[in-house]
């Protein structure tokens, strides 16, 4: 018996590393974590080195972003522009990622 090859699920044009990876990702569900990650990996990158620094903890869970500030002064100020950050962070990654911050 012969078997027949088909291309099933090949694609005729080539396609970037980008949109490979990013396919491979979805296939495997782990899109999320993925974009979770580089939010955390990019913290000091979207909001600046003098916030960075003064990040002593940053985690997400169930799509919250939870910063841990030392200074109470910016720990108000950062409580008080939620939304800004929201806003920063979407603008970033070009999706929301997370859909709530709480700066503690």
């Amino acid at each position: 018996m012969r078997r027949r090859s088909t291309q099933k699920g090949r694609k005729s044009e080539p396609e970037t590393i980008g949109n490979a990876i990013g396919e491979m990702l979805k296939a495997f569900r782990i899109d999320g974590k993925f974009y979770e990650t580089d939010l955390i990996n990019s913290w000091e990158r979207v909001m600046g080195k003098p916030i960075a620094s003064r990040t002593s903890k940053i985690y997400i869970r169930d799509k919250k972003l939870f910063v841990h500030i030392s200074s109470a002064p910016l720990k108000h100020e950062l409580n008080m522009s939620r939304d800004k950050i929201l806003v920063l962070l979407t603008k970033e990654f070009g999706q929301p990622i997370v859909n709530e911050v709480i700066v503690k």
